[in-house]
């Protein structure tokens, strides 16, 4: 499986390759939104782990192109953020995202993630 890393913290994307390449999935990494919607349309990745809070371009701005551009509504993407606090997971669902981890991720929650959204449709 092809995973999408994107966050503007190098330390960040590299926990997240160490933890998805071991496990086999071939990983791409972006350093912020505008970077994350080139490789998408570039390599249509199987799934994307989507950090909150970037420069130039956040989480949330991200979404919402994938999900009004017909392409890419289906793409499984799962928000990511440092900064848990009461409702988010809720906002994040709401603004089109399909699930939702804080930082620091969890090697379980992480693999939970890739299962869980594995078997959603590939992108058309």
């Amino acid at each position: 499986m092809t995973i999408l890393v994107v966050d503007d913290n190098a330390f960040s994307r590299e926990v997240m390759r160490e933890l998805l390449e071991a496990s086999g999935h071939v990983i791409l990494e972006a350093v912020n939104g505008r970077n994350a919607l080139e490789l998408i349309r570039q390599y249509v990745p199987d799934l994307v782990f989507l950090d909150l809070q970037m420069p130039l371009q956040d989480g949330f701005s991200v979404i919402w192109e994938l999900r009004n551009d017909s392409r890419f509504q289906n793409l499984p993407v799962v928000a990511v953020t440092a900064s848990a606090m009461i409702g988010d997971r809720e906002r994040a669902i709401a603004a089109g995202f399909d699930s939702y981890i804080a930082k620091p991720v969890d090697l379980c929650e992480v693999e939970a993630q890739v299962e869980a959204l594995a078997s959603r449709s590939r992108v058309d």
